[in-house]
């Protein structure tokens, strides 16, 4: 009897969900966290010439080093460390965890928060322990120093600020975790993909106190700051230690268009700063117009997105779709996250849409 081709595939492969992505076709998208401005015509055209230059018919060489070192410049980068480049954070995160496939390893986070990183536990064949934030979304410092102690994980994630409760958590108790996991060997790795949005950054931490962040790796992405669409995360750590994460990076695993968007996206940057601008005052002034809505509490957010809880998650949801509204309804990723919606902070006309179809769903 022949056997289907299928059994081939591991069985937890199997029992797993793909990714869902919402069809967002003629829909205000609002639902991933993307910066929603487009770039201004004359850098469109301009851009669309460069691209057209670049020479597609080989391999990426020299230009994806021009990016790693214009990244680095961008984020000045501390001495003794090193940065590598990502399809995306999501590959960093694979990496990571097939670097530290060591037997009986375990990756921990809070939870909620970033599904890429259990499900790059699992994929790679290692525990995940996530521990429950309070249910203000701060992180629990008592329960996570008991269970780096109990599980000794090989990487802790923290990210900083959280998705999806897009705030900032405590830099003393952080500090405290971190120290904790240096006790025996952990690496802990801040995923800052929001950083353009934030009010601050553990690289700062890192300038100020070398020492105490010797098993820290900060992880960044060009999406936020408005390149969802060309994949480029960064990694950046002590030298020794990211060199031996880049041993595992495919080769050519940014193409040479992403890189070359990247490059003309750094050397504009300053559009991209005034776009992060705007989107900072519209999220206040979005969580405030959320606040004076009956039954809707938003959340402190330090990202460009507002965590919001409402009478009934579902209903809500449907409506703001039936309205061409399309958000996140993160209400059953976690019991914490109940009839909570995640909401984009769009564009000032899509935020005053996004407002007007709130209120007639509530």
């Amino acid at each position: 009897m022949s056997r289907r081709p299928t059994e081939m595939i591991r069985q937890d492969v199997q029992s797993m969900h793909a990714y869902a992505i919402q069809d967002s076709t003629g829909m205000v998208k609002l639902d991933a966290m993307e910066n929603p401005f487009e770039l201004p015509p004359g850098l469109q055209a301009e851009l669309g010439a460069r691209l057209g230059r670049v020479a597609i018919h080989r391999y990426p060489g020299a230009r994806i080093e021009d990016l790693r070192q214009a990244l680095a410049r961008y984020v000045d980068l501390p001495a003794g460390q090193a940065l590598m480049l990502g399809n995306g954070s999501d590959e960093l995160i694979s990496l990571l965890a097939m670097g530290c496939d060591l037997p009986g390893a375990t990756i921990l986070a809070p939870v909620p928060g970033f599904v890429m990183y259990a499900m790059s536990a699992q994929l790679q064949g290692l525990q995940f322990v996530g521990v429950p934030l309070t249910p203000r979304f701060e992180l629990d410092e008592a329960a996570m120093l008991a269970a780096l102690r109990e599980h000794r994980p090989a990487i802790t994630y923290i990210a900083y600020p959280n998705n999806p409760t897009a705030n900032l958590w405590d830099a003393g108790v952080i500090r405290r975790l971190i120290a904790e996991a240096a006790g025996f060997g952990g690496l802990v790795v801040m995923d800052e993909a929001y950083q353009p949005f934030s009010s601050r950054s553990w690289l700062d931490e890192i300038r100020a106190q070398p020492a105490a962040n010797a098993h820290v790796l900060l992880m960044r992405t060009l999406s936020k700051f408005g390149l969802a669409g060309v994949r480029i995360g960064y990694l950046m750590g002590p030298q020794a230690l990211v060199n031996e994460i880049d041993k595992l990076r495919p080769p050519y695993n940014v193409s040479v268009l992403n890189a070359e968007c990247a490059l003309f996206a750094l050397e504009h940057a300053n559009v991209f700063a005034q776009q992060a601008a705007v989107i900072r005052e519209q999220r206040a002034r979005l969580a405030d117009a959320l606040a004076r809505l009956p039954g809707v509490e938003p959340f402190p957010s330090e990202a460009n997105m507002l965590l919001v809880r409402v009478p009934d998650a579902q209903r809500c949801f449907d409506s703001l779709k039936a309205q061409g509204i399309l958000v996140k309804n993160v209400s059953k990723m976690h019991p914490l996250l109940a009839q909570c919606l995640r909401l984009t902070v769009g564009t000032p006309s899509e935020n005053d849409l996004m407002i007007r179809a709130l209120q007639n769903a509530l």
